[in-house]
């Protein structure tokens, strides 16, 4: 699992802080009984040979017992008083140690090595002293834990290394709620930074999350060598390498990606480093640079096929993408060059309730005002331009389109809508994989939906959601996002009940009350007053509003850790409840034919990867109609699908407020409760209770 650079608050209760040790990840693979442990790194390559006094270490530890143990860590050098210290410090380890063939080499620091090189042998000075930092469990015996929270998880690895850790195998620090007194020694102690995890977390493989956050104190980052320069006056070797990152491009064109230059690096090095770091840049070399742009050089360029991957520690970027007071650290072989790009920090969603709730970036009244001035001129221009936001610059084309014939409404109203709802929209789509439903030509032509972006402006989130396929979908929960969406004609927005860090557990069902034709809205609200009637008698919380379009949704909140499958029984419960006791005008039927003029209570919509309009979501309706919450006292009194538009909408959120707010901080449905409650009552006649078996 890996973690996201990102801005953290440092007391947030609902995260834990570790120190981030600047070493190697490690995989510990220790059997019962202790013989065979193996080291990998995170690209799977072994590390075993490299670091033996570690692999020595959780032998002894594994010696009595009888059951297997998978650990992650990291594999950190150690100073004079044996803290941990700088990845530098590995160097020796890495590159020299891990080409001993057949047998292992120990570390001592008692007396220097030969190492058998042809035709002649090298003397290296000793090995510094290694420790194996262990901060995560990931299985005990035939127990896989990833699936645990993190806190139970850490429970576990305290109780697997109490009394019982070394020098060499250690226990990672942890701090629960607050990180100010670790970011204090960070500072002092010139750490590289923080980890900031989720203490809820699953462990996610080979995944990056922001359930665990990169807090950094000292910039620093990979980087790929393109080419050196010659040595200046006694200066041996080469002078500076000249170094960059891909460019960003996203789906797939990422591979192919150009090599930004971003400076040159010509201190960190000592001898033994040039002689080996020249070593590898001669067997590269070719005649071409290798950038996007040649960079110009004070002394003369050689240039090399862009695979090595080089550790650099820099104060800042300059303006014009260029490091200022880079210092080489070492080689990593443990990063793949295909994969490194400019590192940028990532605003931590802020946590309200159940929900992660977006800073609301653009939502004051003065960007409002001004987002929505500019799509105004540009559309009465009849011009396409860029829209300046608060979170960066998005291309807006055929602003005068019209996509609403009935209304003239275009899709530059369009635009101006969701700028002016984003504050209550972005919360409620914040995180969650988005399905674009894209209309380029307006409601009267064809749709088709999109699940995925090739290419889109920088800020615009994507995120793996495990598509076998390994390209990245689009994730809401920023302005640019949302109006990135809309300027690719995608009228609703259609987030996932899932969010990515948690893809597999559900916030909350939907039951989608669908008429068919020649059915009047009056019918459907019956349906929704039965279904609070039915949630009322279960004691369970809700959330209701309008389609946007003909029908209604009634929302119904989760605990935390709810899986799809149990989300989706709680609704079919629902529905079946509803449609045997009003089976006149409600119906579970799948088949159109069978439901005549009943309404279709869907509960199917509630499988992963499906999707519902959102809450404050415009809809391609002849109306123009928005999907809008509602309480039910105005439901009782009566209510038109019809006065709740794209024009309408706007200032009723002024009048009535956020009325969605509720579910997000709602602590979900309580399930156990629902269940005893079924059995007390009955449940539902017998092929009901057969169904749910």
């Amino acid at each position: 699992m890996l973690a996201t650079l990102a801005d953290v608050p440092l007391n947030q209760t609902s995260f834990v802080y570790e120190p981030k040790y600047d070493g190697i990840r490690a995989i510990a693979e220790v059997p019962a009984g202790g013989n065979g442990v193996r080291l990998w790194s995170r690209l799977g390559n072994e590390k075993t040979t490299q670091f033996p006094e570690v692999a020595d270490a959780l032998a002894s530890w594994a010696r009595r017992r009888k059951t297997a143990v998978v650990f992650d860590g990291e594999i950190v050098a150690l100073d004079a008083n044996g803290r941990p210290t700088g990845f530098q410090q590995l160097q020796g380890r890495i590159h020299v140690l891990g080409m001993v063939k057949g047998r292992r080499q120990r570390a001592s620091t008692s007396q220097h090595h030969t190492i058998p090189t042809s035709p002649h042998h090298r003397v290296l000075p000793p090995p510094v002293p290694v420790a194996f930092i262990a901060f995560d469990v990931l299985r005990v015996g035939d127990h896989d834990l990833r699936s645990q929270p993190l806190l139970e998880r850490r429970k576990t690895l305290e109780a697997l290394l109490a009394n019982k850790t070394t020098d060499t195998l250690r226990l990672s620090e942890q701090a629960v709620g607050d990180g100010r007194a670790l970011q204090a020694r960070a500072l002092a102690e010139g750490w590289e930074g923080l980890i900031a995890k989720r203490a809820t977390s699953v462990y996610r493989s080979g995944k990056r999350s922001p359930d665990w956050c990169k807090l950094k104190i000292v910039h620093e980052q990979e980087f790929i060598v393109g080419g050196w320069t010659e040595p200046r006056q006694s200066r041996s070797y080469f002078g500076a390498l000249l170094i960059g990152v891909h460019g960003e491009s996203t789906g797939a064109a990422r591979a192919s990606a150009p090599l930004v230059y971003a400076g040159h690096v010509g201190t960190g090095f000592d001898q033994r480093e040039l002689a080996k770091v020249m070593a590898l840049l001669t067997s590269l070399e070719t005649s071409h640079s290798p950038f996007s742009e040649t960079p110009a050089t004070n002394e003369r360029a050689h240039w090399v096929t862009p695979t090595l991957v080089v550790q650099v520690r820099f104060s800042e970027w300059t303006s014009d993408g260029i490091l200022r007071h880079p210092v080489y650290l070492g080689l990593r072989d443990d990063k793949k060059a295909s994969a490194v790009r400019r590192e940028e920090p990532k605003p931590m969603p802020r946590i309200t309730g159940r929900s992660a709730v977006m800073p609301a970036t653009g939502g004051t009244d003065a960007n409002v005002t001004s987002i929505v001035d500019q799509l105004t001129s540009l559309e009465k221009q009849r011009k396409d331009g860029i829209l300046e936001l608060p979170d960066g610059q998005l291309k807006v084309t055929n602003l005068h389109k019209v996509f609403w014939p009935t209304q003239k409404f275009t899709k530059g109203d369009l635009l101006r809508y969701y700028a002016r709802v984003s504050p209550y929209v972005l919360p409620v789509i914040a995180d969650r994989p988005l399905v674009m439903k894209r209309f380029p030509n307006g409601i009267a032509e064809k749709p088709f939906y999109q699940h995925r972006v090739d290419d889109a402006p920088k800020g615009v989130r994507f995120e793996s959601v495990g598509a076998s396929d390994g390209r990245e979908q689009i994730i809401g929960g920023s302005l640019l996002t949302l109006l990135y969406t809309t300027q690719l004609a995608s009228i609703s927005q259609d987030p996932w009940f899932s969010r990515v860090h948690s893809i597999d557990e559900v916030d909350f069902v939907a039951l989608d009350l669908d008429p068919p034709e020649g059915v009047g809205f009056e019918r459907v609200i019956s349906v929704a007053l039965w279904i609070r009637d039915e949630l009322a008698k279960l004691k369970v919380p809700h959330c209701v509003k309008t389609s946007g379009a003909d029908g209604m949704h009634v929302y119904i909140p989760l605990p935390a850790g709810t899986p799809y499958d149990a989300g989706l029984l709680l609704a079919q419960i629902v529905a079946t409840l509803v449609a045997e006791r009003h089976p006149r005008h409600a119906t579970v039927e799948r088949s159109v034919k069978s439901r005549g003029a009943r309404v279709y209570v869907d509960y199917l919509q509630n499988i992963q990867g499906k999707t519902l309009a959102s809450a404050y979501s415009a809809r391609a309706s002849h109306y123009a109609g928005v999907s809008t919450p509602l309480s039910w006292k105005e439901i009782e009194r009566g209510v038109r699908r019809e006065d709740f538009t794209i024009e309408s909408v706007p200032e009723r959120l002024r009048t009535a407020g956020d009325l969605w707010k509720p579910l997000r901080e709602s602590k979900g449905a309580n399930l156990e409760a629902i269940t005893r409650a079924i059995a007390a009552h009955g449940g539902g006649d017998e092929r009901t209770r057969r169904r749910r078996k």
